[in-house]
């Protein structure tokens, strides 16, 4: 689980506009003329492509589910990274970014009124909105979820402070992260059908901790493009107002403390996630529990420094000791195919 920005604790490998357009397009193209059958198997390779490029942490925790869990992950990756893009990396004006996704929106929708992947694209849908179609219907998504994800991103284009952490919580957080987590709660599946509703439970808390660990890790580069996501009670409490700026030297104290702050409560939530565990499929756990590990490595060593300017991460040997050593065999595999 996790949300849309990438929190492994590596730069994302950015892809332009341009190159996302063509992939998308040509992938849709593959699709339709492979016919009904071969075309899910072919956007779910080109989600793989996306997920890759944009995440170690998330696509080395994901190898460890069953083969069709793993391709439904990677869809939905790729459905919430080109919102995601547009809101944040791709050089729009606001009014550009908002247009953008409002299409986008617009061809969730239609896609929700087809009856199936082949109509979808036919209709024009690009190719993971219409597998992501799919998943919602299978697994009985309430499509208002990828609608309140697709609101967070709006309001990352005109971006205002939260006075709370519940505040963020409920304003941001939710369509961000929660609703991502409940994406793949669904998916994932329950230990029990009376299990789901624990499930979901946990996969609010580790979407929260996940979406923390990042604010956290990006202080400096969310505020250059004018976002804050530290509370403003949180700032307060180290004499901080909504104005200040984590670059100015008479501030950073200040801001590494909030932010040491913040990732000791991520720490509560990612404590949360794992014990509500055993709530999900147990061929899902071993992926998930790879996740709040290495995700939680990340969000010690912030907590443990906090330095403003230092983009965190976790080394790789470090994230390999989080994952099951008797699956590590699939993870040369997962890289070396094409």
């Amino acid at each position: 689980m996790g949300d849309a920005k990438e929190t492994a604790g590596e730069a994302p490998a950015a892809w332009t506009e341009a190159a996302w357009t063509a992939f998308e397009a040509a992938t849709r193209r593959r699709a339709l003329a492979a016919g009904e059958a071969r075309a899910w198997p072919i956007v779910a390779r080109a989600a793989r492509r996306v997920m890759r490029a944009y995440t170690t942490g998330f696509f080395l925790a994901s190898r460890f589910l069953p083969r069709q869990k793993r391709d439904r992950v990677e869809i939905i990756y790729a459905t919430v990274r080109y919102p995601d893009e547009v809101a944040d990396t791709f050089p729009l004006s606001a009014d550009e970014r908002g247009a953008r996704l409002e299409a986008w929106a617009a061809a969730y929708e239609t896609a929700l009124a087809c009856g199936g992947l082949r109509e979808s694209l036919e209709a024009g849908v690009p190719c993971f909105l219409a597998a992501f179609r799919e998943i919602v219907r299978r697994h009985g998504i309430p499509p208002e979820h990828y609608r309140a994800f697709l609101d967070a991103m709006r309001r990352d284009i005109r971006p205002r402070p939260f006075a709370t952490l519940d505040d963020l919580v409920e304003n941001y957080v939710y369509g961000s992260a929660v609703v991502v987590g409940y994406f793949l709660a669904h998916m994932y599946g329950a230990a029990a059908p009376e299990r789901l509703s624990d499930a979901l439970a946990a996969a609010r808390e580790l979407g929260i901790g996940l979406q923390l660990t990042n604010f956290v890790r990006d202080v400096a580069e969310d505020r250059r493009r004018g976002r804050l996501y530290l509370p403003l009670d949180l700032l307060r409490a180290e004499g901080l107002g909504p104005d200040a700026d984590p670059r100015d030297p008479t501030a950073r104290a200040g801001f590494e403390r909030a932010i040491r702050r913040m990732a000791g409560i991520a720490e509560e939530y990612y404590a949360r996630a794992a014990r509500g565990l055993d709530a999900f499929a147990p061929d899902s756990r071993a992926a998930i529990r790879a996740c709040i590990e290495v995700y939680g490595a990340l969000n010690r060593r912030i907590r443990a420094d906090g330095t403003i300017g230092r983009r965190e991460s976790v080394p790789l040997r470090e994230k390999w000791r989080c994952l099951p050593p008797s699956k590590y065999w699939r993870i040369p595999l997962a890289y070396l195919a094409p």
